[in-house]
């Protein structure tokens, strides 16, 4: 078996209908194609939850949306990845005057 690359992909606002109403332990639905998107990445790629929730409530939200299987591992720590899945992030590109100015002018697509 060749060695797949690492996709970590974020929980809230990602896989989920998070709005930026955080309540602990409640977890929001599955976003309408996530478990397609999960699926199709899981064909070529190593998936790696990562969530600032707490590991054992996201490792229960998979299982009941039935997609634990497409998952190597749950996390809170950022480890070595090909790429990082995420609804709050500036993709660096180089250029520091532009990663500031995307800083400033941020908002996540939810909102």
């Amino acid at each position: 078996m060749k060695n797949r690359k690492t996709v970590m992909i974020d929980l809230d606002g990602v896989l989920n209908k998070y709005d930026g109403k955080y309540v602990e332990n409640e977890l929001p639905e599955i976003k309408d194609g996530a478990r397609e998107f999960i699926q199709k990445l899981n064909e070529n790629y190593d998936l790696v939850l990562f969530t600032t929730r707490n590991c054992l409530e996201a490792t229960r939200w998979l299982i009941k949306n039935k997609i634990d299987k497409y998952f190597k591992d749950v996390t809170n720590v950022k480890i070595p990845a090909y790429i990082y899945i995420d609804d709050r992030a500036v993709g660096f590109k180089g250029d520091y005057e532009k990663a500031a100015a995307e800083i400033e002018r941020f908002q996540v697509y939810w909102k």
